[in-house]
C-alpha cells in the first residue's frame, strides 16, 4: 500500500492520511442529507431514502475510483448547485419527470468520459472565456443561497415586490436563522466540518425546542435503492429536443468545469501540481465523470469533485489513500438513513446559503472593468436566481458573449464553439418561450 499510493515520495503516511480523509468526510458529509432534501423537495417525486441511499454509493465509488485510480485526495459526490439544478429547475421549473432528468445526466456523463478519453478537455477549457466560467459559478451560488432564504422563509413570496422578508418570529425560521449564525461562527473559526457541526447543533436545538421531530432510532440498514435504480435508462428516447439538449450541456458545461477547477485548487494545495499542469488530469477527470454515469443509474444528480477535500490537504493528506479512507466513510454513512427525518428544510437551509458564500467567491475573479466581458458575466450570474434557473442564466449569458465582444471590436476573440453555443441557445430561449 505504501507503495502503490506513493506515501513516502509524498511525505505522509496511513495514520495521516486515515485523518485527512474522516477530516474531509466531515467537510462534506452535510450532502448526505442535503441532496435528498433537495431531490426529493415536494412536486419532484422523488424517493428520499432511495436519494440518500444512491448519494452515499455514489460518493463511495467516486470517491474510491479517485483514490485508486487517479491517486488523488480528492472526494466526489452529488453536487451542489447540480441538484438544485436538476430538482427545481428540470423537474419542477420545466416540468420534466425526474427518470428523464436521469437520462440527462447518464448521457452527460458518458460525454465526459470522451471528453477525458479524447483529451478534448483542454481545447474546451481553453475556449470558454474565463469571466464566463467564473460567472457560471456564482451565479449557482445565488442560486443556491436564494432555495436555502426560502426554504427557511427568510424570504417569501409577494404580490406586489416578488419576494420579500418573511417572518423572522415564526419557529422553523428562527431555528434556520440560529443555525445560519451557528454555522457562520464555526467556518470563522476554522473549524474543521464546520456545515456539518452546524446542521447537528441546529438539529438538536430543534428537537429541545420541538420544532424537529425526535429520531425513532439512529441505526438502520439502508434504504431500498429500487425506486430510483435504472430509472434513468427508461427516458433516453424523450432527450431528443432543444430544451433537454440545452440541459444535458449544462449538466456537461458545470460538472465539467467544476471539476477541473476542485482538482486545480486541490493539487496546489496538496503540491502535487507539475509545473502548471495536473498529474493523471485524464484519469481523475473520467474518474469524475464515470461517477456521474454510476450516480445517475442508482439515482441521484451528478457526481463531481469536492473542493472540501481541501480540508484533508489541510490535515496533511497527500495521497489516494486519503479518498479511500473518505469513502470507507461514506459507506459507514449507509446506516444512519434514520437521521433524515431529523434533517428538515430549517435544518438544511443554512448549509444551502453559506455553501452560496462560498461559491460566490468566483466574482472576484471577473474583469469587472472590461465591459465586454462584465455585461454577459452579470447577465449569467443575477438571470439564475431571477428566473429560477441555472440554465437559463447560462443561455443568457453565452448569448450576450458574442454580441458585446463583437461590439468592442474583438469579434476575432469569439472562438467558433462560443458562436455555436450561443446559436444553440438562443433557440433553447425561443423554445422556453413558447
Amino acid at each position: 500500500m505504501k507503495k502503490y499510493f506513493e506515501l513516502d515520495q509524498l511525505g505522509t503516511n496511513v495514520k495521516t492520511e486515515f485523518i485527512a480523509g474522516l477530516t474531509t468526510f466531515l467537510s462534506m458529509a452535510y450532502i448526505l442529507f442535503v441532496n435528498p432534501s433537495t431531490l426529493a423537495a415536494e412536486g419532484t417525486g422523488m424517493d428520499a431514502g432511495a436519494v440518500f441511499t444512491a448519494t452515499a454509493i455514489a460518493a463511495a465509488i467516486g470517491t474510491l475510483m479517485m483514490g485508486l485510480y487517479a491517486k488523488y485526495p480528492v472526494a466526489l459526490a452529488p453536487g451542489m448547485g447540480l441538484n438544485a439544478f436538476f430538482a427545481y429547475t428540470v423537474v419542477l421549473g420545466y416540468g420534466i419527470p425526474w427518470q428523464t432528468a436521469l437520462s440527462a445526466i447518464f448521457v452527460s456523463g458518458i460525454l465526459f468520459m470522451l471528453l477525458s478519453i479524447s483529451g478534448v478537455r483542454e481545447k474546451i477549457i481553453n475556449t470558454i472565456p474565463a469571466a464566463l466560467k467564473q460567472a457560471v459559478g456564482a451565479g449557482i451560488g445565488l442560486f443556491i443561497a436564494f432555495i436555502g432564504f426560502q426554504n427557511a422563509g427568510i424570504i417569501v413570496a409577494d404580490s406586489a415586490t416578488v419576494a420579500t422578508l418573511g417572518d423572522l418570529t415564526n419557529g422553523p425560521t428562527a431555528l434556520a436563522i440560529f443555525g445560519l449564525i451557528i454555522t457562520v461562527i464555526l467556518i470563522v473559526l476554522k473549524v474543521n466540518g464546520g456545515i456539518f457541526y452546524g446542521m447537528v447543533i441546529t438539529a438538536v436545538a430543534g428537537m429541545v425546542f420541538s420544532l424537529v421531530p425526535l429520531p425513532t432510532r439512529i441505526f438502520s440498514l439502508a434504504p431500498s435503492l429500487t425506486p430510483t435504480f435504472g430509472q434513468a435508462f427508461l427516458n433516453l428516447g424523450d432527450l431528443f429536443s432543444i430544451e433537454m439538449v440545452a440541459v444535458i450541456l449544462t449538466f456537461l458545461f458545470v460538472d465539467f468545469f467544476d471539476t477541473a477547477g476542485t482538482l486545480v485548487a486541490v493539487a496546489k494545495k496538496a503540491g502535487i501540481m507539475k509545473g502548471n499542469e495536473l498529474p493523471r488530469a485524464n484519469k481523475a477527470l473520467l474518474a469524475d465523470a464515470s461517477a456521474s454515469v454510476v450516480g445517475s443509474v442508482l439515482g441521484t444528480s451528478t457526481t463531481t469533485a469536492y473542493v472540501e477535500s481541501a480540508t484533508g490537504v489541510s490535515a496533511g493528506g497527500r495521497s489516494g489513500l486519503t479518498a479511500v479512507f473518505t469513502a470507507l466513510f461514506f459507506i459507514l454513512s449507509l446506516f444512519f438513513s434514520p437521521l433524515l427525518d431529523v434533517v428538515t428544510s430549517a435544518v438544511t437551509a443554512p448549509a444551502l446559503i453559506i455553501v452560496g458564500v462560498m461559491m460566490a467567491t468566483a466574482l472576484k475573479e471577473i474583469e469587472w472593468e472590461d465591459f465586454a466581458v462584465a455585461v454577459p458575466a452579470f447577465l449569467t450570474i443575477i438571470i439564475m436566481p431571477l428566473s429560477y434557473s441555472i440554465a437559463t442564466g447560462i443561455a443568457v449569458g453565452f448569448t450576450f458573449y458574442p454580441i458585446t465582444m463583437v461590439a468592442s471590436g474583438k469579434a476575432k476573440k469569439v472562438h467558433p464553439l462560443m458562436w455555436a453555443l450561443a446559436i444553440i441557445f438562443v433557440l433553447y430561449l425561443v423554445f422556453l418561450a413558447e
